[in-house]
């Protein structure tokens, strides 16, 4: 399983930036299968940022656990508030609608995690080898650029994926 040993700081604007690019593939009608990438990143983003939150608020209940169980109750949390509703109103379990079959919104969204993760560890990696940041923004830039290269992969290849079923 891919789950970070602690719970690397994701900024307000990262997700911010994640969420707005969510709302805008939904406004212009782009395959399910690319709005879940964002999803799912957005998801990461969320539950990260809880994590920082929570520990900030230094709760007493919080300190037996260990940090990756919070990281995964977080996503959990969030996971759960996501897709019931998605469900719900026929958004996402559509027969006609999947990918290798799974439901697009279900797999994109499990890109996008894989991909905001990938876009954290980068940043992570290039400050600990260069020690510091190489330009502004690059903790919000790396995950949004995994994101975007994720989506276009996805746009542009992904229909071969619908030939496999």
């Amino acid at each position: 399983m891919v789950l970070p040993a602690k719970a690397y700081a994701v900024c307000p604007v990262c997700t911010i930036a994640v969420g707005a690019g969510l709302g805008l593939s939904r406004y212009l009608g782009i395959d399910d299968s690319i709005t879940g990438v964002w999803a799912g990143g957005l998801m990461v983003s969320v539950s990260l940022w809880t994590v920082n939150w929570l520990k900030g608020k230094n709760f007493k209940f919080l300190r037996k656990l260990k940090e990756r169980d919070v990281t995964l109750i977080s996503f959990a949390f969030w996971v759960s508030i996501t897709y019931p509703p998605l469900f719900w109103a026929g958004i996402i379990g559509h027969p006609f609608n999947t990918i290798l079959g799974i439901d697009k919104l279900v797999f994109g969204s499990i890109i996008g995690v894989v991909a905001f993760l990938l876009g954290v560890f980068a940043d992570e990696k290039v400050r600990k080898i260069k020690g510091r940041q190489l330009f502004q923004f690059q903790k919000v830039l790396f995950p949004v650029i995994s994101l975007i290269i994720f989506s276009l992969v996805l746009y542009f290849y992904g229909g071969y994926l619908y030939k496999i079923q």
